[in-house]
């Protein structure tokens, strides 16, 4: 199955409901084609490089000291949850995007980084309902380094638990669907 590589603290995000929407441009290796999205349902893979206090809000620093005192052992990382595309959408407006602030943990000075990294591509945003699944230890394969977005794996999982109610969840969609459109 395809597995999406984001930052750990943003995975921790993801599964603890502090975070709904990605910002997606894609990785060093995308750049002539930008992010594309693979797969409407996918694992979540941690990575560890790149992350940065600044690149974050503040009232989720604790987020980035905790998956750098847990990184998995070398040579494995640690599978915990999937996810589900409910809407994406390209977005050019930074005003648009800056009103999803509440919907990610990354600071405003990192969004408008990414924004102005490859300016002539749109910012992919995306919203996703994310499962929480039975801890999978992989090994990390050589293929899975190098800043790229998608990668295959083979987890084998149990059917996950939803981290937001129906409720929480059409709420925030709700309000993703009122600044996107």
């Amino acid at each position: 199955m395809k597995a999406l590589k984001e930052w750990a603290t943003v995975v921790k995000a993801l599964e603890n409901g502090n975070q709904t929407v990605l910002l997606r441009k894609g990785g060093i290796l995308e750049t002539s084609s930008g992010f594309v999205l693979e797969s409407k349902k996918f694992f979540l893979f941690p990575t560890y490089e790149h992350q940065q206090h600044d690149s974050l809000k503040s009232q989720f620093y604790s987020y980035l000291s905790d998956v750098r005192e847990t990184q998995p052992k070398k040579g494995v990382n640690k599978i915990t949850s999937y996810a589900e595309i409910i809407e994406e959408v390209d977005l050019t407006d930074m005003k648009k995007i800056e009103e999803l602030s509440s919907f990610h943990i990354w600071s405003d000075s990192y969004i408008k980084e990414r924004m102005n990294w490859m300016p002539e591509k749109p910012m992919k945003t995306i919203f996703l309902k994310v499962y929480k699944i039975p801890q999978s230890e992989i090994p990390l394969l050589d293929e899975y380094q190098g800043c790229k977005s998608w990668i295959d794996i083979n987890v084998n999982s149990e059917a996950g638990r939803s981290v937001l109610s129906d409720q929480e969840l059409n709420e925030k969609l709700e309000r993703f669907r009122e600044i996107v459109n």
